[in-house]
């Protein structure tokens, strides 16, 4: 006696969601950028600045900041100039590529708690964004005469761009782990 095929069940795993070719070239290029920034940030590693540009982000006044650019040669405070302007550029791929992200990550979460964090979220790097393009409007003019408050605004501006990056990327993690049916109690 033959037996019945037997048959699987069916799949019941939610469709994947596709990214869509806006946010997948703005995460191909924020990569192509943050690699070139990465690159040239190698040139600008001396004794005074072992982390290259980050070093000058995180200088906090005059005093540092001149014993940066004095190690510096004048090559390498030409590359310190193109990584500021090129990250400008950084700044746009990124923050569009994250609004993207937030708004691709929501789709299918309709509760009320997870649209008002997906706000935060959104919030949070708009912050980071704007607070990116002051840090380097700062080290630009910091570049030829170092100036205590230039500096200590650059480094504050710093340290939110780095605070709304991280808190944004834990509320995506959030917003994504979050369930959209809550478990039922036996």
């Amino acid at each position: 006696m033959e037996s019945a095929p037997t048959q699987r069940p069916p799949n019941r795993q939610r469709p994947r969601r596709r990214l869509s070719a806006r946010l997948k070239a703005g995460l191909a290029l924020s990569a192509l950028l943050a690699i070139a920034l990465l690159l040239i940030n190698q040139l600008l590693h001396t004794p005074q600045a072992p982390q290259g540009i980050v070093n000058l982000q995180l200088a906090g006044n005059a005093a540092h900041t001149r014993d940066i650019l004095q190690s510096w040669s004048p090559e390498q405070q030409t590359w310190a100039r193109i990584s500021l302007l090129l990250d400008f550029l950084l700044i746009a791929f990124y923050s569009a590529t994250l609004f993207l992200l937030t708004r691709h990550l929501l789709k299918d979460r309709p509760g009320v708690r997870e649209r008002t964090a997906g706000r935060w979220v959104i919030i949070l790097f708009a912050l980071a964004a704007f607070s990116d393009c002051v840090e380097n409007l700062l080290l630009l003019n910091n570049l030829k005469e170092p100036d205590d408050l230039l500096s200590l605004i650059a480094t504050f501006s710093a340290l939110v761009k780095f605070t709304g990056l991280l808190l944004g990327s834990a509320g995506l993690v959030i917003i994504r782990a979050a369930r959209r049916h809550p478990l039922t109690h036996a």
